[in-house]
């Protein structure tokens, strides 16, 4: 395969509109091997997961050229001819998202069918080895190493952060998100197709309905076409901000039950981009962080979550607890066969539930 273009392609800049942006915390990981800077971060981070699931992230040693050139590499594989990337279509109905998962998958609304594509790279691990586009492959050392990076030089610091809020030893929860680990952590890549002004009014302006994700953290990239939104504790939207050079990051529902809701997998939707940013498809670079597939739900036995009384039995004695691949698995098999006529729909595996948000 020849050489390829990586230029990275913003075809609009940030909206001019004044939007209901949310008030998020901005973490400086700079600070993390700074004397006193995890105690420091971490009490920052305990109010942002603890209210909202939500926050930024900056001086994550990514040079911006890296983060481009993973937004150009992604934008090259979805614009790949459809029938070429159905040859990589993911396992979804078996609850695998290792692949490609095709435009329209998803019935948002009777008869309408979702607007979002995306190409998902698993970890560089021998079990989640499959064949991908020449694209791919002719990348494949480049998009690995940012893989790692993410996830065990970002994704690790904010796991200790998480584990000294729980007043935990600090490789508490490191220890159960190995690289090398049976865990689907993995990169995607992103786009939604830009639709008329009539069928976003026939869509209700949504491109991609409320929900929580389903491991531990989700990292998304910043890109200049506003539409992300989070639901604040008030049960408000509320517009997350691009900040370039930063990460969004949102906890996810594994969090949420090792410790008993105490930190929150956060809602978010995405919607409409803003009149002058609408005609323009929007791409997305996001990692999700899980942990092994073999860690189970239970709530951790933290000293903080004891002191809260949030430190009880979750299961009934004739209950097995449960475990992470299989509470993932089912809820991406679940996507297949949920109607979009159930508004707030909750979904259940074995006891432990999350709310699909349709508006």
């Amino acid at each position: 395969m020849g050489s390829v273009d990586l230029q990275r392609e913003d075809p609009v800049g940030e909206t001019k509109y004044e939007l209901d942006w949310a008030d998020l915390a901005t973490l400086d990981l700079s600070q993390f091997d700074v004397p006193g800077g995890k105690k420091k971060l971490a009490d920052q981070l305990n109010k942002a997961i603890h209210e909202i699931g939500f926050f930024y992230i900056a001086n994550v040693g990514l040079a911006p050229e890296q983060v481009d050139r993973q937004f150009a590499i992604g934008r090259k594989i979805l614009e790949l001819p459809e029938e070429e990337k159905l040859k990589y279509r993911a396992a979804l109905e078996d609850g695998s998202y290792n692949g490609y998962r095709p435009l329209g998958s998803i019935e948002i609304l009777p008869g309408l069918y979702d607007n979002v594509e995306f190409y998902n790279v698993f970890k560089f691990v021998d079990k989640y080895t499959r064949e991908h586009p020449a694209i791919v492959r002719q990348y494949f050392a480049e998009i690995e190493t940012f893989h790692r990076f993410i996830h065990e030089n970002i994704a690790f610091k904010l796991l200790q952060l998480i584990a000294i809020i729980l007043e935990l030893p600090e490789d508490a929860l490191t220890n159960h998100h190995l690289y090398k680990d049976d865990s689907e952590s993995f990169l995607r890549y992103m786009r939604y197709r830009n639709r008329s002004s009539s069928e976003n009014s026939k869509f209700q302006e949504l491109y991609l309905r409320g929900h929580t994700d389903f491991g531990s953290l989700t990292f998304v990239f910043s890109q200049p076409i506003a539409g992300l939104q989070v639901k604040t504790p008030d049960g408000n939207w509320k517009y997350v901000k691009p900040h370039p050079g930063s990460i969004v990051v949102n906890t996810a529902d594994c969090l949420q039950f090792w410790t008993n809701g105490y930190l929150q997998s956060s809602i978010h939707r995405v919607v409409v981009p803003p009149e002058d940013q609408r005609h323009v498809d929007r791409f997305g670079l996001l990692y999700f962080a899980r942990p092994t597939d073999s860690m189970n739900l239970e709530t951790m036995e933290s000293p903080l979550l004891r002191r809260l009384g949030l430190r009880n039995d979750d299961k009934k004695d004739d209950q097995p607890p449960l475990e992470v691949g299989e509470w993932i698995r089912s809820r991406i098999k679940k996507n297949w066969t949920r109607s979009p006529g159930d508004n707030d729909q909750t979904i259940s595996v074995g006891g432990y539930q999350a709310k699909i948000f349709h508006q």
